[in-house]
């Protein structure tokens, strides 16, 4: 091919497909830069920490071809935040299967944003809350969507994962350390069990105990019915404390959500209406003298009354516009 041709062909290229701008060649190489600067944090730590000034140019300013998840935090023990811990365990989690992964690429990268080290981060975001999770695209502006719905989804590192993957088509797969506390407790208490049958092994009367049987059945549905295995699946935090105000909910305001404190409240008031019952069933049987029948029968409805009464009014709070009560409010 003779150089004129070449030559042509060159200028056609050019003149088709643009030369590159001044401006154009200053946002490769800032991009450039930015993207060689994340993978070189990212290269320490699954989870880079970062201020204001470093949200502000690796998140929020263009150019940039990388999506970002970033948990928004308050981990320093005057906050008295013990959500944030747990939440930020399980993002570690996930963090470290997506760094250490045969997928890894610079695609998307883990950040965490502290109260402490970036609050005016929070005031930028309008955020009052926190763990919070945010997913910020690599092109365009944070969608509804692209914030996380922590009270509904808990904060497992499964979950955050599938919500990743949602909103990015990449897909992570958790992978968790082991660990050897659960099959080291439960092997202790089958040895602990089977020591004291072993024991006993002359006088096993106390299996026929139906009264023990009663009481066991009686322990785990008061746990099942109080929502202790959709905790254990959802992984939700135990309260919500507002950074701001400090204010604590037990209490979850959705009916698509709760708090492990709900569970432990609701267990414990199911209790309570179950022990007035077993009175007032004693207090029609026994045949104590009639005055101590009386008290156990007061104790009784006293008991179902008013803890069936708190149970309608949890109840209410969570299911909004229930018209009725058990006591006048």
């Amino acid at each position: 091919m003779s150089p004129c041709k070449v030559l042509c062909g060159l200028i056609f290229v050019l003149l088709v497909y643009g030369i590159p701008s001044e401006g154009q060649k200053k946002k490769e190489t800032l991009l450039t830069d930015k993207v060689g600067q994340m993978m070189e944090w990212a290269t320490r730590r699954s989870v880079i920490r970062m201020n204001g000034e470093k949200f502000r140019r690796f998140v929020k300013a263009p150019p940039r071809n990388y999506s970002m998840i970033v948990m928004f935090t308050a981990l320093q023990p005057q906050r008295q935040c013990g959500v944030c811990k747990q939440a930020d365990e399980e993002y570690q989690i996930l963090a470290n299967s997506w760094r250490y992964s045969s997928a890894f690429t610079n695609k998307i990268f883990f950040a965490a944003v502290d109260f402490d080290e970036g609050s005016d981060v929070f005031h930028m975001l309008n955020m009052n809350s926190a763990p919070t999770f945010m997913h910020f695209p690599s092109k365009g502006k944070p969608k509804r969507a692209d914030a996380y719905e922590l009270q509904v989804r808990g904060f497992a590192a499964e979950q955050l994962s599938r919500w990743i993957a949602d909103r990015t088509d990449i897909n992570i797969r958790v992978i968790r350390p082991p660990n050897y506390a659960g099959p080291l407790m439960l092997g202790l208490l089958l040895a602990v069990i089977g020591s004291l049958v072993y024991l006993k092994r002359n006088s096993l009367e106390f299996l026929h105990n139906k009264n023990a049987w009663a009481f066991a059945a009686l322990c785990f549905v008061l746990i099942m019915t109080s929502g202790q295995m959709w905790n254990h699946i959802r992984g939700p935090p135990y309260a919500h404390k507002n950074p701001s105000t400090g204010q604590v909910n037990y209490i979850h305001s959705s009916s698509q959500a709760q708090f492990v404190a709900e569970t432990h409240i609701v267990l414990l008031f199911n209790a309570a209406v179950t022990l007035g019952m077993v009175l007032l069933h004693e207090a029609a049987t026994s045949d104590m003298e009639i005055g101590k029948r009386k008290i156990i029968c007061v104790a009784g409805i006293g008991l179902v009354v008013l803890f069936f009464s708190w149970l309608l009014s949890i109840f209410r709070a969570k299911y909004h516009g229930y018209p009725y009560s058990f006591l006048m409010n």
